[in-house]
């Protein structure tokens, strides 16, 4: 029995020896890096904030609403994802209460456009500043499509949109609960539209659409293309 303990107790410490070896190995960065550190409350020290820099690329939301009064408005915003899958469910974020939020808490309806390489230049378009009664889609030479299922109209350009009814609209805050300037809109997609030109044996191909996406300051953009991709796996 004293012998079993033994070897037990000569396992363990080895263990705990390999474990203390790895752990200092991780905690040791074999090449230093020359750091540019801030806490964004103090600001960031540099010409432009690089947090959407940063995280980038971003896909556009490019939402199309209606208010009760029937005015319609599509307007491109830059934080946009999706969150879940059963149901689909999407979102975007403005940094302020604008016409797109507003028209969704009156009607419960938007649509989510897919801005292109081939729309780039309408989907700048529509961020214009303009007065409720104007319509972004004239502005930039869009044709404006009725929906299926939602009283809002898509951009009948784009190759993908999905109808989307209102899931939530949550006010952001900071971490000691101090709400800031900016609403959280998310829909449940219950309609999608798809061209089939960019749908083969059966899947989506993802670049061959062109999709644009943000990479930060004020004007900075990347197309996806069909030789950017590439398949990985996941060990599961």
């Amino acid at each position: 029995m004293r012998r079993a303990a033994d070897e037990s107790a000569f396992r363990f410490a080895g263990l705990r020896n390999a474990y203390s070896k790895e752990e200092s190995v991780s905690q040791t960065d074999p090449q230093p890096k020359d750091l540019h550190y801030y806490e964004p409350a103090n600001g960031h020290g540099l010409k432009h904030d690089p947090f959407n820099a940063i995280i980038a690329p971003r896909p556009i939301g490019w939402i199309s609403s209606r208010d009760t009064k029937g005015n319609v408005n599509l307007a491109p915003y830059s934080f946009f994802n999706g969150f879940n899958y059963h149901p689909p469910i999407i979102g975007f974020s403005s940094t302020s209460w604008k016409d797109s939020v507003e028209n969704i808490q009156q009607t419960g309806e938007f649509v989510w456009n897919l801005a292109t390489m081939d729309l780039a230049q309408q989907m700048n378009a529509t961020a214009a500043h303009v007065a409720r009664d104007v319509s972004e889609f004239n502005i930039a030479g869009l044709t404006a499509t009725p929906g299926k299922l939602v009283n809002v109209p898509r951009v009948a350009e784009s190759p993908v949109s999905f109808e989307c009814k209102l899931s939530q609209i949550v006010q952001l805050q900071g971490a000691d609960g101090t709400k800031v300037q900016a609403w959280l809109t998310l829909g449940e997609v219950v309609a999608v539209h798809i061209d089939k030109a960019f749908i083969k044996d059966g899947v989506y191909q993802t670049a061959l659409a062109r999709p644009i996406v943000r990479a930060g300051r004020r004007g900075d953009y990347f197309e996806i293309r069909p030789e950017a991709m590439f398949e990985m796996t996941r060990p599961d």
